[in-house]
């Protein structure tokens, strides 16, 4: 009878909406890893994210995204097992350097220290589940879990453009051009003033666009401060909307493939583009005349990766995400919002369209992972509807207006900035009732007592 009782328990707990949403999020992942492997083999003929993700237990890793992932796994731990964590993790990429070099094993640059982070994350796991029982359980899984998304993204993402870039032989960058007449081309203008400064301000800003992702952990890791005292995480975080703008940005890519201005009406960068597949070699010091734009073939090696600029998103979701943080926190956060439309518009990446883009993007998703933690209701609604309806205008309108948008700049470049101020100003207004009416936070509950992790 009993068994009968807990039976039903363990059933009625797994119809509830979020068992359920958690159960369809897992198989959606499950379905998008192997849709990806297939692809990255299919059209790269190189390994998927998956594949990448389990060599790396043993072959020589990119470093950063593991450690990254290992910082935020162990915002459940406490202070002593993150030091017996991270001692681990040096430990074992220290044997594993030492080993290369004793059997003279050649790796890529920069691709020495990150096995040591994956085995301990993978280690953590192995332990929760067999060392752990009940909410602890399931927190130190979270933790695990949270901190494998961030380096599956990242792998994810990077199949993503290699997917682009054999998949979309013509690239719509003319459109682009000649619609950003409208903004009087900030690209061409940012990348003479980046020239004219100098190499100081050029490494500043190549450190923060290539640093990205360092600058989300920092503001991740404060959100999650109180995870391992609370034994439980805030409803919302960066981590969430980092990874669902980086799940979603590059389906756009397939839509409105784009490899930027430096690559279209430039010389390229090393490895990638030139002048032989350029449309004219014009960035920055020509203007791109205004012509009739169609769409021009490229190269398959550079990634369709610019409408919209996932960059702009990102960073605009590390501005938000730092706004309830010390002061130092949001200085940070502006200043990182700031250099980085410097660094995307002044190194040729994208255009000034790409950007508007970028930040609509950017506060619709936010807003939708907001409204979905609190209840659908009619604010919530309106204000997702009204971004993604305001993003697919800017996308139309660059895809067939652009003609009238260069011609009409004093119409349509106000009519631009609007559109992004009117969903600037939704967003705050409605996040500021959202809360105003948010109850208060509850208790934080003490924690489980548990065996060590060692």
């Amino acid at each position: 009878m009993f068994s009968r009782i807990s039976c039903r328990i363990k059933f009625a707990a797994w119809r509830r909406p979020r068992a359920i949403l958690w159960a369809a999020v897992g198989l959606a992942t499950l379905v998008l890893l192997v849709a990806m492997e297939i692809a990255a083999r299919r059209y790269g003929g190189v390994p998927g994210p998956a594949a990448t993700l389990v060599r790396e237990v043993i072959f020589a890793p990119k470093p950063g995204p593991l450690y990254g992932g290992l910082a935020l796994m162990m915002v459940v731990l406490t202070w002593r097992q993150r030091f017996l964590a991270a001692g681990a993790a040096i430990g074992i990429d220290i044997v594993f350097v030492l080993v290369r070099w004793a059997i003279d094993a050649k790796v890529p640059d920069g691709h020495f220290f990150g096995n040591g982070a994956l085995w301990v994350m993978l280690g953590c796991a192995v332990i929760a589940v067999t060392r752990r029982t009940g909410e602890e359980r399931v927190l130190l899984l979270k933790g695990v879990g949270l901190g494998l998304l961030l380096v599956a993204g990242r792998k994810i993402g990077d199949s993503w453009l290699l997917i682009t870039s054999k998949t979309r032989p013509t690239v719509l960058d003319p459109y682009l051009a000649t619609a950003d007449h409208a903004l009087g081309n900030p690209s061409w203008l940012a990348g003479r003033i980046l020239k004219s400064t100098g190499p100081i301000a050029t490494h500043v800003l190549d450190l923060v666009y290539a640093q990205l992702a360092v600058a989300a952990v920092v503001v991740a890791l404060y959100q999650l401060r109180n995870v391992a005292a609370e034994r439980r995480f805030p409803r919302h975080h960066l981590v969430r909307t980092f990874l669902v703008i980086g799940l979603l940005g590059p389906a756009i890519y397939m839509i409105f493939p784009v490899v930027g201005p430096i690559f279209a009406y430039g010389p390229g960068t090393s490895g990638t583009g030139g002048v032989e597949w350029a449309v004219a070699n014009l960035w920055p010091h020509t203007p791109p005349p205004i012509a009739i734009p169609h769409p021009v073939p490229y190269d398959a090696i550079t990634p369709r990766n610019c409408m919209p600029s996932l960059h702009t998103a990102w960073a605009t979701a590390i501005f938000i995400h730092s706004r309830k943080g010390p002061r130092v926190l949001r200085y940070a956060g502006a200043f990182w919002l700031i250099a980085t439309l410097s660094a995307t518009l002044g190194f040729g990446y994208h255009y000034g369209v790409d950007l508007v883009a970028g930040v609509v993007f950017s506060l619709t998703t936010e807003a939708a992972l907001r409204a979905f933690d609190r209840g659908w209701d009619r604010s919530g609604i309106q204000l997702v509807t009204y971004g993604t309806t305001v993003f697919a205008a800017l996308l139309v309108s660059y895809r067939y207006l652009p003609m009238e948008m260069a011609r009409h700049p004093w119409v349509f470049g106000p009519l631009l900035i609007l559109a992004l101020t009117s969903v600037i100003y939704g967003y705050v207004r409605t996040t500021k009732l959202w809360e105003s009416e948010a109850p208060k936070a509850a208790p934080a509950r003490r924690p489980e007592p548990q065996a060590e992790l060692v």
